[in-house]
C-alpha cells in the first residue's frame, strides 16, 4: 500500500487538530479572560489559531485523499513517492501557523508547506 504513510499521518493529524479545536472552544467559552479572546476574534493570535485549526484539518484530509489515490491509481513508484513526500511536507503549513502563534517562528514553514501541498496536488492530478 503505497499511500499508507499519508493515510496514517492524515488521520493522526486530523485527530490532533480536532483536539486543537477543543482548546479553541475552551479559550472562547471557559478560560479566564475569555472576553479578551472573543474581542480579538478577527485579529492576532485568535485569527491565526483558527487558521491553523482549519488548515490542519484540511491538510489532514488532503493527505488521506492522496494516500488513497496513490494506493489505487496506476502511478509509478518513484512518482508516487515524490507525491507522498510533498503531501506530507504540506502539513508544515498548519504546523508553521501554530509555531508563529506559540513560538513566534517566521512564516517560512507556512509558505514552504503550502507550496509543497499545491505541488503535490497538481502532481497527483497530472499523474492520474
Amino acid at each position: 500500500m503505497r499511500g499508507k504513510a499519508n493515510i496514517a499521518a492524515g488521520f493522526l493529524f486530523l485527530a490532533a487538530f480536532m483536539l486543537y479545536g477543543f482548546v479553541l472552544v475552551y479559550l472562547r467559552d471557559f478560560a479566564p479572560g475569555k472576553e479578551a479572546w472573543i474581542a480579538s476574534y478577527a485579529t492576532g493570535q485568535h485569527f491565526e489559531s483558527r487558521l491553523a485549526h482549519a488548515h490542519g484539518n484540511l491538510f489532514a484530509l488532503i493527505n488521506i485523499a492522496v494516500g488513497l489515490v496513490l494506493d489505487r491509481a496506476p502511478i509509478g513508484a518513484g512518482e508516487a513517492r515524490g507525491i507522498s513526500l510533498l503531501a506530507l511536507g504540506g502539513m508544515l503549513m498548519p504546523l508553521g501557523i501554530v509555531g508563529e502563534v506559540m513560538l513566534g517562528t517566521p512564516p517560512f514553514f507556512v509558505l514552504a508547506g503550502g507550496l509543497m501541498a499545491v505541488i503535490a496536488t497538481l502532481w497527483a492530478a497530472w499523474a492520474v
